[in-house]
């Protein structure tokens, strides 16, 4: 059984963290029913939304809405009895503290001494963002001894800093071979696909529920099926 687990992390909000979750569980899900999804994002759940994916949302919050580390203690007893794939969503709020966690207590190790393969998926982003995202990605290498998977969303703009793009940035020669893959969101259309993704993400629905709702016609449908295609291609040709 495929023991491939998959972290979603990056502190910067906003940069489809949630969207990236449903991307890869649905890869998965290609292969097997058999995934765990938890949402660790108390403050917008957006992940727990997407209830054909089943996914876990993971109360790490006190009485007092204060982050308890203690939480985590649940999620990864079951990670580690669960057999097959597993992919977690964190949001910016938890980013720290998740992070902080799976060092303090060897989390990875742990997973990995069990028979799991680790990844951590994080997203860079094009414009104003960028920065951020990078020094999100910068703080897993530093942080996490395991393979990373990098994905670029363009929906903001092409990845790009000072002319350059990351493949070409040192941030990215110094550590290529910590990258596992990188995986393009490519920007496209706005009026058409945009507005396909949109209405895809903002009613919660999978690619296999867009192919039968009332809420797409024919040539939408296609477009949305060119996206998945295109991911899932990526994911393979990643090793995933």
């Amino acid at each position: 059984m495929n023991q491939i687990y998959h972290f979603i992390l990056q502190g910067k909000g906003g940069v489809g963290k949630t969207l990236t979750s449903t991307f890869i569980a649905q890869f998965e899900r290609t292969k097997t029913a058999n995934v765990f999804c938890a949402d660790t994002d108390p403050v917008n759940d957006s992940f727990s939304r997407y209830k054909a994916l089943n996914v876990q949302s993971i109360n790490i919050l006190n009485q007092n809405n204060e982050i308890d580390s203690r939480a985590f203690d649940s999620l990864f007893e079951q990670l580690l009895e669960h057999d097959g794939p597993a992919v977690i969503d964190n949001g910016a709020s938890t980013f720290i503290p998740l992070s902080a966690y799976l060092v303090d207590n060897g989390i990875i190790e742990m997973l990995q001494e069990a028979g799991k393969t680790v990844y951590i998926h994080t997203i860079l982003t094009g414009g104003q963002a960028m920065d951020d995202t990078v020094n999100g990605f910068f703080s897993i290498i530093k942080n996490h001894n395991v393979n990373i998977v990098v994905w670029q969303n363009e929906f903001f703009g092409e990845v790009i800093k000072n002319g350059k793009r990351f493949t070409d940035l040192k941030i990215y020669t110094d550590n290529k071979e910590r990258i596992q893959g990188i995986i393009t969101i490519p920007q496209r259309n706005a009026a058409t696909y945009g507005k396909d993704l949109e209405l895809m993400t903002s009613n919660a629905l999978t690619f296999d529920e867009v192919a039968i709702s009332d809420l797409f016609t024919a040539i939408p449908r296609n477009r949305i099926k060119t996206i998945r295609n295109d991911i899932f291609q990526q994911l393979e040709a990643a090793g995933l």
